[in-house]
């Protein structure tokens, strides 16, 4: 990506990427790449239409010692502050990653599967902790 950049007659990438993950060694990352090529390392973030916003409310109220219910619902609740449209679980994803072993809110996965589990929350489950909210 960032060779694009930085060559003359080549269009730079016109969008942001959050990527994250868990290794062993690091544990959980997340990083921001931005259209220059540049990246960022967060704990917690926002791209986007009102992720000025988003982020100063994520600033208040992340910490590294959340459990992860907890995580989702300022994620939801961040998400709320600034969702435009029908604020429901069909127009809104969520995905989890979790160190090997750890239960994925009640998803074991394969049980062959070595090294970190990934999953998205399913509609009704992000309906379910709207509710709640």
């Amino acid at each position: 990506m960032q060779e694009a950049t930085q060559s003359g007659g080549v269009r730079p990438f016109g969008l942001s990427l959050l990527i994250g993950g868990y290794d062993e060694h690091n544990h959980y990352q997340l990083y921001q790449v931005d259209p220059s090529g540049s990246y960022y390392p967060w704990k917690a973030t926002s791209i986007g239409k009102g992720s000025i916003a988003a982020k100063t409310f994520l600033e208040k109220r992340w910490n590294d010692e959340l459990e992860l219910e907890d995580a989702i619902h300022i994620v939801l609740l961040t998400l709320k502050e600034s969702f435009e449209g029908d604020f429901k679980g069909e127009n809104i994803e969520i995905s989890i990653i979790n160190e090997e072993n750890l239960d994925l809110l009640g998803f074991k996965g394969d049980k062959k599967a070595k090294g970190p589990r990934f999953r998205n929350l399913s509609s009704q489950e992000i309906n379910d902790r709207l509710d709640a909210l």
